[in-house]
């Protein structure tokens, strides 16, 4: 074999080395959280790249733009940047995604799934939330944040009725 052919194998095997432990892919990160043990809509719809390392399970996700979602009565902001490590069942060193809790925005720095109990732990510091798995069956869509945090915003989370005025 001559040095020109053993030269192009060995640039294809170390090609092909660091293809497998890290990779970027585009729209289907929401698909590898099932592996994991979470539920695909833990990630807006709205993904344009991510990277993942296998061999660590480090990540980091590139949204098109910042997002707003509710899930359930639980308004989570998340910025166009996502980072973090996933293990079986659970996400930790987290960054990118905020929660709103009593009227101020937490840091959610772990994301722990509970099959057994069927709940979705968010962790922040020393303030942590179980939510029913269900709230994370579908891939959200991002929301318009004046929609989400104004008036219509605070009467969803204060769970107020506005009365509605029918046209004549």
């Amino acid at each position: 074999m001559s040095r020109l052919a053993i030269l192009l194998v060995a640039v294809a095997v170390a090609a092909a080395a660091v293809v497998g432990s890290s990779h970027q892919l585009h729209g289907v990160a929401n698909d590898l959280l099932p592996e994991y043990g979470l539920p695909r809509g833990l990630i807006p719809e709205s993904i344009a790249s991510y990277t993942f390392d296998n061999a660590t399970g480090d990540f980091e996700i590139q949204l098109t733009s910042t997002c707003y979602i509710w899930f359930g009565s639980h308004l989570a902001y998340f910025q166009d940047t996502i980072r973090g490590r996933i293990a079986y069942g659970t996400i930790t060193n987290l960054s990118g995604i905020q929660a709103q809790k009593f009227f101020v925005w937490v840091s959610i720095t772990t994301i722990v799934a509970h099959p057994d109990e069927g709940t979705v732990e968010f962790q922040a510091g020393f303030i942590s939330e179980a939510l029913p798995e269900s709230d994370f069956a579908e891939v959200p869509v991002c929301g318009s944040g004046a929609l989400l945090r104004g008036a219509a915003g605070l009467t969803r989370q204060l769970g107020l009725q506005l009365p509605v005025v029918a046209e004549v």
